[in-house]
Order: C-alpha cells, then structure tokens, then sequence
C-alpha cells in the first residue's frame, strides 16, 4: 500500500535479541551523501526536547570500509553486519549502482533480520539492494521515477509503482529519491509515535508534515537505456510522436504485432507502467508543454494531445497535476520571470520533436527549476486508468 494506508498484513513477531527502537542504517562505499545523511538525521539526533521519542541509531558499514562517498569523502562506520541483529528497523538508503549486485553478506543479513521480524525499509535505490535479497518480491514497492523502469524489468516479480513518493507494505517499505525520503522516514516516526510526534520532527527538519500526492510531476518523457535494443522501441516512439493523434493502446498492440494482453506484460516489464496509464502521462506532458508555450485555447490543447474532448484532458489533467488545465496555464505565466520570451518566441525555439514529445524532460511550475526531487508540494497521485485516453 502506499502513502499513509494501513499496512496490509501484521508485522511478524520480533525476535528477542532486537528492539522496536533500535534503527540500523546500513552504508556502502559510492553511496551518495545526501540520501545517506536523511536516516542519520532523523532517527540519529535526540530531540526529546521538542516532543520526538528518541531512537538508538546504528550506522552499520555493508562492507569492507573505509567508504568513499560524494565528493570523495572518506566514512568509517562504528559498526558492522553484525549489528544488525539487534535492529528492529533496518534502512539501506541508497546503492551505488543500479547495475551491480549487492555484496552478498548485506543481503543474507537483510534476509534474516527481515525473518526475525525486523522492518526493512529501502530509500531510493535502496529498494534495488531490497529486491536482490528477494525481500521484495510479490509486493508493491517504488524508487527514484528514473529507475523506475529498470527495476521493474530487472526484477519482474515486484510490483513497481514510480507514481508513489513512498510505499508502505507493512514490514518492507520503500520511497522515490532523495526528498522522498524524509517523507517516508518522517512516515515510519508517525506510524511508530503518532502525528504530534511526526509533526514535531518535521518542524525542526523544516519540512512539511505530510505531502500528498505521487511523482509524476517529475517524471521524464525518457525511457530506459535498455527499450534502446527492444522491438518495442519503434513502436514507444511512434507513439510519441503521434500524441496529437487519437489512438488506443490496442493500436499500439497491432504495430507491435502482439496481442493485447502480450503487449500489456512486454510494456510493464520495459517501462513499469501499464501501456495506457504510460500513454495517458504522455497526452498530459504534452498538454502541459502546450498550456506553457502557446496560445492555444483549452480545447485546441485537447486535440492537440490526442484526447478525444476537452473534457476528457480537464479530468485527466486534474488528477494527475491536481489543478484544471487553465488554472496550471495562469500559475505558470504568474511566475515567469520578467523579461523571459514571449510564447511565440519559445514555441519556435522548440524543435518539433520536442514538441511531438520525444525525450522531453518532465517540466515544473516555476521555470528554469529542474523536474527532479526538488523538495515542494507533491500533487495527487494518478489512479490506475481503465477508460481510454
């Protein structure tokens, strides 16, 4: 389940030897910085001054130290693999690669403290390291919007949601990247000492208590290096470029030469998206580039993105972005920096393959920030699509 829903199923009986208030976090070298810093911050500082119950804070090493970090920083954990037998959670914050294995003592020691009933939480590409010990298999779980697909393909047996800015699946549980973190940290603060508490850390983090919504007003028009060789590439870019035409999912069944169910499971396993909810994203991304860049009227948007009214691209356009497509276009325009070129001048600066909707980056409501995991208020996650587009 994701966001605050209850956990599905009980957690299993903790073992003797560990304590509900004991978090292990466990490091390897390349790890970046900033991710591995947010569970030393939260469950590492006693802040029972201002109403936080304190946790006991292990900083585990997941191999042979010393670990070399951003920047070339040296770190030398006080503990080793060992130390996690006596956690009660267990948070891998990220891995260093998502094309490499995990060494595999971290992941036997995953394993166990997982059968012993400790909660393991992965952040951001932390859930790769929680999928190769098997820890996530036949269970719902997200990462970083742009690894998102590999993980999918990588590991066919986890369900893998990039919408959710944090996955609660009762024992295991896993975020998106980087500021999703906190949000799933300050998550397991609330799940364990209730919202006062929660709220209490979040002010002294500087942070809001609870963001709604997902990560897709982040995700990229791109997709993963590994479509590059697959069959299923000329038909992905066939579609974008033809966004402004109206189309089905079973027309791109009929390109690819496979049956409708057949496509449906080759397109999650490339991308993690089921084809329609992936092609309705797209329509939405490009009306979004259209309400910024042009002078079209609401409904000229609509065909221009391929759905078949405008009312059928407003009530898209809302849950996946949260706000009508009018109201997007007027924020949008109120905090365009003075000076920047008019909308004539930035829709002929586009090229007409950006414009079609190839590999356009994710866009954001305040020009010239990235689409990346910017720390701001997240939007309402788009719910699984059944209706055509």
């Amino acid at each position: 389940m994701s966001q605050d829903s209850a956990a599905p199923e009980a957690a299993r009986k903790l073992s003797g030897r560990r304590r509900r208030e004991v978090v292990a976090v466990l490091l390897f070298s390349g790890g970046p910085i900033f991710e591995s810093s947010i569970p030393l911050s939260v469950f590492g500082i006693d802040r029972q001054d201002a109403g936080v119950p304190r946790y006991r804070l292990l900083v585990c090493a997941g191999e042979e130290g010393p670990l070399r970090t951003t920047g070339g920083l040296e770190l030398t954990a006080p503990y080793g693999l060992e130390a996690i037998g006596r956690a009660g959670t267990v948070v891998v914050p990220a891995w260093r690669s998502i094309t490499s294995p995990p060494p595999p003592e971290a992941l036997e020691a995953l394993r166990r403290a997982h059968e012993e009933g400790a909660r393991i939480v992965g952040l951001c590409t932390g859930a790769f390291v929680l999928a190769a010990a098997g820890l996530l298999d036949g269970r719902p779980a997200t990462t970083h919007w742009m690894y998102a697909p590999t993980l999918a393909k990588r590991y066919p047996s986890v369900h893998v949601d990039p919408r959710e800015l944090f996955v609660d699946d009762g024992d295991v549980l896993t975020s998106a990247g980087t500021a999703a973190g906190i949000d799933l940290c300050l998550h397991i603060v609330r799940t364990d000492h209730g919202t006062e508490a929660a709220g209490a850390l979040a002010r002294r983090l500087v942070v809001p208590p609870r963001r709604s919504g997902g990560q897709e007003r982040y995700l990229d028009r791109s997709l993963p290096e590994e479509i590059g060789s697959d069959p299923l590439a000329e038909v992905v870019a066939w579609a974008l470029e033809h966004l402004h035409e109206q189309f089905d999912v079973e027309t791109l069944a009929a390109r690819a030469y496979m049956s409708r169910r057949t496509f449906d499971r080759r397109f999650r396993s490339l991308t993690g998206s089921a084809p329609l909810q992936w092609l309705i994203t797209q329509r939405v991304l490009q009306a979004q580039r259209l309400l910024e860049t042009s002078d079209y009227s609401v409904d000229e948007v609509a065909g221009r993105c391929g759905f078949r009214s405008p009312v059928a691209l407003r009530g898209h356009f809302r849950r996946q972005l949260g706000s009508s497509p009018a109201a997007y276009r007027a924020a949008y325009r109120a905090r365009r920096p003075q000076g920047e070129p008019s909308t004539a001048v930035l829709e002929s600066a586009v090229p007409a393959q950006v414009v079609a909707g190839i590999r356009r980056p994710g866009v954001s409501l305040e020009p010239g920030k990235p689409p990346g995991d910017a720390y701001t208020p997240g939007r309402p996650a788009l719910p699984g699509q059944r209706s055509a587009p």
